[in-house]
C-alpha cells in the first residue's frame, strides 16, 4: 500500500503593507504501510505531531475486527518504558499520546523508528508494530560559542587556511545543515568542504595579505543556513587578531587517526597520540592541541593531553549507544597558525549485558482440565550485545508438564505438554533460563509460580447419616443447640460449603420459627424458647452444598431432644387464698388425735422428679398441736386440745418439688379452735386492723430516717461555710499591711463602769501593750490584764490603780487560770457603729452601739488622754511603743462597750482583743447562761 503522504496548505494574507506566512501542516493519513509480512505492520508519521493525531487504522491494516479487539483486550507493549502511541481499541486505530522529538528518541541516528507490540488474548495473538519518525525543520544551526577569536600573523601568504568551528544542526535530511557564508569577504574566503560521513567542514582562506601596522583586528560574521522549508540560519562573530610573523604553520603527521578501544575500558585507558611538527623555531615551534568541534558527550568520554597530545578515556564507553565516535583535533602554535586532524574511534562490543527476560503476557492460574497445548504465557527475550554476544537461546526445567516454543523475533510462548491433575500437584515453580552466545556467556533466570486451579469433582460429606441434638427447655433464644460439619476434597470455592436447612412444619408452624441457622458454620440456633410441656421432640433435614459450578451437595438429618426443666413451681388448688375474705378451718376442742382438719391440694405441670411434691409444716402458731402429711398434704391433729390453747391458729404450710434446683410454694392455713361460730368471728375481726397499723410503723420509720440525714448533712455545709469565712476574715486581716486609720479619742471614755450595777463592769482593766515598728506585718501576742486584783470601780470612779502597782502586778501575776469574768455581749458595738477598720468583725459579734458623747463628755476624754500621754513617755524603750491605759469614772455610760473587746493601735491595721487572754488559760467558769454565749463569742 503506498503512502498517501502530506498535504502542505499555505496560506498568505497580505494587507496594510505587511505579509504573513502562516504553514499548517495538516495530517490526513501521514501514514506508509508496508505490506504485512508475519504479523509485521510499519507506519511513518512526522515528528511534534500533537497529541491524539491519526497514526494508522491498526484493525484494517492487519486485517482484524473491532470486536476481535474489544473481546481480546488489545493492548500495547513496548520494552521502553515511554509509549508514544495509543490503541483505541473500539475503533480500531493508532493515535499519537505525546509529542515525539525525534532529535531526543534518535538523535543522528536516521532512519529514526521505534517499535513495539500489539497483544490480543483468547485465544493469544502477537503483533509487531514499527512506527518511523519523519524529521522537521525544528531546530536551528547552533555553533558552540557565541564568538570565534581568531590570531593570525601579518606574514600569513594569501591562501593560507585557517579552521573555523561548524555549526550543529541536530535535524537530519535536508533540514539538517546545508551551507555556510562569510561577510565581509576583503581579506578572506570561505571554503567549505564536505566529509565522507556527510559533514561540513568550514575553513575561512586568506585573500589578502595582512598589515598590522594598518589593521590589527577585524571583525567577521559566519551565518550557518540549513536546507529546511522555512529556511533556518544561525550566526558567530569572527573576531581576528593579527599577529607578527610567524610563517609555519603546525602540521599533522596524518590528516586522519584511526583507533579502536573496547567498551567498559577503564578510566586512563590511552587510545592513541597525535602527533604535529612546527618548522619555526623558538617559542613558534611550541604546539598545544585542543578538541574542535565536539559534542558534550565526547567530552564526558575522552580527554585530550594540551602538549602530549595524548587521547585517554575518562568516562564509560558503551558500545550499545554508540558503535564509534568522531573529532577534531587542532594543533596551534603560539604565532596562532593551526591546523586540523580528524579522529575516529571504533568501539568493540563486549558481552557485558546479561539477558532480560521480561513476562509480555502471564496467566497465573489455570483450571486443571486445561487441553495439552494451552498458553500460559508470553515471554520477551532480548540482549542488548551484537553479534553471537546478542544470540539468546531460552529453555525451562524439566519434569514438569510445560514447554517453551519460540514464536517471532525474540518472544518466545510457554504451554502445557500434557494433563494437568491439581490433586497431584496443585502449583509449579517454572524457571525460564535465558543464555547468549558470547564468550564466556551470559546466563539470567526468571522463577514463575503457575497455580493448577480446581474443578469442583468432589460432593461434601458428613461423618454421620443422623445427628442427635439435645436442648434444655426454657433456652433464651439464639442459644447454640448443634453443629454440623461437613468435608470436602476440593479447594477454594469448591470447597466453600453452606449450610442449608430444608423448610418443614413443626406442629403446624414453619421450621423457621423454632431454628435457624448459620449458613457459613452450620451451628443451629434456638429461634424460641422451647417448652417441654409442649413439644419433646422434632426432626430437621440440613443440605450441605459447595460452591462449585455446577453445585454439589449431599444432606443429612438431626433429631432434636427437648429436654425437662424444674421450671414450674408447685401450684395451691387447696385451701383456695384470697385478700377480701378470711378462711378458717374449725376443730373442735374435743377433737381427737389425727383429727383431720384439712387438707392441701397442689399439682406441678412439670413432669418426671420435677412434679413430685412433698408437703412440710413451715410455720406455725403451736408445731406441737398440727402435723402435715408429707406426700398427702393432710393436717391432723397431734394431741388433744386443751383450754389453754389458744383459738386463733395459723400454719403455713410450705409444698415443694423434687426439681434441681427445687421450686415451692406456700399456703396460709387459719384454724378456728372453737365450738361455736361467733367466737370464731371476733378472733379473726381484728387482723386488718394490725395489719395498717404495722404498714403505719413502716411509714414513720422512714420519714424520719430521711429527715434525720437531712438535717445532718445541712449541719455539715454550715460547718464549712463558717469555717470558710472564718479563714477569709483572717486573710483580710492579714493582707490590710498595717493601715487602719485612726480613731477620734472622743470616742474612747477614759473610763468606764456599770452604772446599773449588774456585775459585768465591776473593776478597772489596765493594758499595756508593747509592739515592734514592723508589728503590722506579724501576727500579735495576746495580752493579759496587767493585774490580778482589780480594785471595785464605783458610779464616781473614786477608786484608781498607780502605775508602779500595774508594773508590778504584770511581772508577778504569772497564774493563766486567773481570768477575770467574761464580759457581756450586750455591751459590744454592731458593725456598722464601730469605728475604722475594727468595725470589719463578722455579724455574729455586733451588738449595740452607744450614742455619741456630749461636747462635755469629749472635754473629759482629752485631758485624760493628756494624763495617759504622759504616764505612757516614762515607759517607752527603743523601738517599742508602751500604753498604759487608765479609765476614770467621769465617762459612765448606760450600754457603754466592753473595750477588753476590741484595742485599737493608731497607725496600725490590727485590732487587740482582750478576751483572747482566757483562751491561753482555762474557760472561767460562766456566772449565766449569757455569759456563757458571751464567752465563746470571744473566742472567735
Amino acid at each position: 500500500m503506498e503512502g498517501i503522504g502530506l498535504i502542505r496548505l499555505e496560506i498568505a494574507l497580505k494587507n496594510i503593507k505587511w505579509t504573513v506566512k502562516w504553514q499548517v501542516y495538516v495530517f490526513i493519513v501521514c501514514v506508509s504501510i508496508a505490506h504485512i509480512v508475519g504479523g509485521q505492520v510499519r507506519y511513518s508519521i512526522r515528528e511534534e505531531m500533537e497529541k491524539g493525531s491519526f497514526i494508522g487504522n491498526i484493525a484494517k491494516d492487519l486485517g482484524l475486527d473491532i470486536k476481535r479487539l474489544i473481546s481480546g483486550t488489545a493492548r500495547i507493549v513496548s520494552e521502553n518504558s515511554n509509549q508514544y502511541v495509543q490503541l483505541d481499541g473500539y475503533k480500531g486505530i493508532l493515535l499519537v499520546k505525546e509529542k515525539i522529538d525525534r532529535e531526543q528518541l534518535c538523535g543522528e541516528i536516521s532512519p529514526c523508528s521505534f517499535s513495539f507490540e500489539v497483544i490480543l488474548e483468547n485465544p493469544m495473538e502477537l503483533f509487531s508494530i514499527t512506527v518511523e519518525i519523519l524529521d522537521v525543520n525544528d531546530n536551528v544551526p547552533t555553533f558552540a560559542k557565541n564568538e570565534i577569536v581568531l590570531e593570525i600573523s601579518e606574514s600569513a601568504v594569501p591562501g593560507a587556511r585557517f579552521l573555523l568551528e561548524s555549526a550543529v544542526d541536530p535535524d537530519v535530511g535536508v533540514n539538517t545543515l546545508q551551507s555556510y557564508s562569510l561577510y565581509p569577504t576583503d581579506n578572506f574566503l570561505l571554503k567549505v568542504q564536505t566529509n565522507s560521513d556527510g559533514s561540513k567542514r568550514v575553513e575561512m582562506m586568506l585573500q589578502n595579505s595582512l598589515d598590522r601596522e594598518k589593521q590589527d583586528d577585524l571583525s567577521l560574521i559566519l551565518t550557518a543556513v540549513d536546507g529546511g522549508d522555512p529556511q533556518r540560519s544561525g550566526t558567530v562573530k569572527i573576531h581576528v587578531t593579527v599577529l607578527d610573523a610567524n610563517d609555519n604553520a603546525p602540521v599533522f603527521s596524518q590528516a586522519i587517526y584511526k583507533a579502536s578501544v573496547p567498551e567498559n575500558s577503564l578510566k586512563g585507558t590511552l587510545v592513541l597520540t597525535v602527533n604535529a611538527t612546527d618548522a619555526d623555531k623558538g617559542s613558534n615551534e611550541q604546539i598545544t592541541f585542543s578538541f574542535t568541534h565536539i559534542t558534550d558527550h565526547i567530552r564526558e568520554l575522552f580527554v585530550l593531553d594540551k602538549k602530549k597530545g595524548e587521547l585517554k578515556v575518562v568516562g564509560r564507553i558503551d558500545y550499545e549507544k554508540a558503535k564509534h565516535y568522531q573529532m577534531d583535533i587542532l594543533a596551534r602554535d603560539h604565532g596562532g597558525l593551526t591546523d586540523t586532524c580528524k579522529v575516529i574511534i571504533d568501539i568493540i562490543d563486549v558481552n557485558d549485558n546479561v539477558p532480560t527476560i521480561t513476562l509480555m503476557s502471564f496467566s497465573s492460574t489455570i483450571p486443571e482440565d486445561s487441553p495439552q497445548g494451552t498458553t500460559v504465557a508470553i515471554i520477551n527475550v532480548k540482549d542488548l550485545d551484537s553479534g553471537n554476544n546478542g544470540q539468546v537461546n531460552c529453555f525451562v526445567n524439566q519434569n514438569i508438564p510445560f514447554i517453551i516454543k519460540s514464536s517471532l523475533a525474540n518472544y518466545y510462548t510457554l504451554v502445557t505438554d500434557s494433563i494437568l491433575d491439581r490433586e497431584s500437584f496443585s502449583e509449579y515453580n517454572i524457571t525460564i533460563t535465558a543464555t547468549d552466545e558470547g564468550s564466556p556467556s551470559l546466563s539470567n533466570n526468571k522463577t514463575i509460580l503457575i497455580k493448577i486451579s480446581d474443578v469442583n469433582d468432589n460432593a461434601p460429606t458428613f461423618d454421620l447419616d443422623i445427628y442427635k441434638a439435645y436442648v434444655m427447655e426454657n433456652n433464651s433464644p439464639g442459644l447454640s443447640i448443634f453443629c454440623v460439619h461437613a468435608q470436602d476434597s476440593d479447594s477454594n470455592q469448591n470447597a466453600r460449603i453452606t449450610y442449608i436447612l430444608e423448610d418443614s412444619n413443626i406442629n403446624v408452624r414453619p421450621l423457621a420459627s423454632y431454628i435457624s441457622m448459620n449458613s457459613d458454620s452450620g451451628i443451629i440456633y434456638a429461634a424460641r424458647s422451647f417448652d417441654y410441656e409442649q413439644i419433646r421432640e422434632f426432626q430437621i433435614h440440613v443440605k450441605a452444598q459447595d460452591g462449585g459450578s455446577p453445585p454439589l451437595s449431599s444432606n443429612v438429618t438431626i433429631n432434636i431432644f427437648v429436654q425437662d426443666q424444674n421450671d414450674n413451681a408447685p401450684q395451691i388448688l387447696y385451701p383456695v387464698q384470697t385478700e377480701s375474705s378470711l378462711v378458717a378451718e374449725m376443730v373442735p376442742r374435743s377433737a381427737d388425735v389425727g383429727y383431720l382438719v384439712t387438707k392441701v391440694v397442689a399439682v406441678d405441670a412439670d413432669s418426671g422428679q420435677n412434679a413430685w411434691l412433698s408437703y412440710k409444716l413451715h410455720k406455725a402458731t403451736d408445731r406441737t398441736l398440727f402435723e402435715v402429711g408429707l406426700q398427702n398434704g393432710e393436717i391432723r391433729t397431734l394431741r388433744q386440745v386443751v383450754d389453754k390453747d389458744g383459738v386463733k391458729q395459723r400454719l403455713v404450710v410450705l409444698v415443694e418439688d423434687n426439681g434441681q434446683p427445687s421450686r415451692s410454694a406456700t399456703v396460709n392455713v387459719n384454724v378456728a379452735v372453737a365450738d361455736s361460730f361467733p367466737e370464731v368471728l371476733s378472733e379473726f375481726s381484728d387482723n386488718a386492723e394490725d395489719k395498717d397499723y404495722n404498714e403505719n410503723v413502716t411509714f414513720y420509720l422512714v420519714v424520719s430516717l430521711a429527715t434525720v440525714s437531712f438535717l445532718f448533712i445541712v449541719s455539715i455545709i454550715i460547718l464549712l461555710s463558717l469555717k470558710f469565712c472564718k479563714w477569709r476574715h483572717s486573710r483580710l486581716l492579714y493582707k490590710s499591711n498595717g493601715n487602719l486609720p485612726a480613731i477620734p479619742s472622743s470616742y474612747y471614755p477614759p473610763r468606764y463602769a456599770d452604772a446599773g450595777g449588774t456585775g459585768t463592769l465591776q473593776h478597772v482593766y489596765n493594758y499595756e501593750v508593747c509592739l515592734t515598728t514592723d508589728s503590722g506585718k506579724s501576727e500579735f501576742k495576746y495580752i493579759r490584764p496587767c493585774s490580778q486584783s482589780l480594785a471595785s470601780v464605783d458610779p464616781s470612779a473614786a477608786a484608781t490603780l498607780l502605775h508602779v502597782q500595774k508594773e508590778s502586778n504584770l511581772i508577778e501575776n504569772t497564774d493563766p487560770f486567773k481570768q477575770q469574768k467574761p464580759t457581756n455581749t450586750e455591751w459590744r458595738f454592731s458593725q456598722g457603729q464601730r469605728p475604722g477598720p475594727s468595725g470589719s468583725q463578722r455579724p455574729e459579734e455586733a451588738g449595740p452601739w452607744p450614742n455619741p458623747p456630749t461636747e462635755a463628755e469629749q472635754l473629759q476624754a482629752l485631758m485624760a488622754a493628756a494624763n495617759e500621754v504622759s504616764a505612757a513617755t516614762a515607759t517607752l524603750d527603743a523601738g517599742t511603743m508602751g500604753l498604759s491605759t487608765r479609765y476614770s469614772p467621769q465617762f459612765t455610760l448606760q450600754h457603754v462597750p466592753d473595750y477588753r473587746q476590741n484595742v485599737y493601735i493608731p497607725g496600725s491595721t490590727s485590732t487587740l482583743t482582750g478576751t483572747n487572754s482566757q483562751a491561753e488559760g482555762k474557760n472561767p467558769q460562766p456566772s449565766s447562761g449569757n455569759k456563757k454565749k458571751s464567752g465563746k463569742k470571744e473566742k472567735k
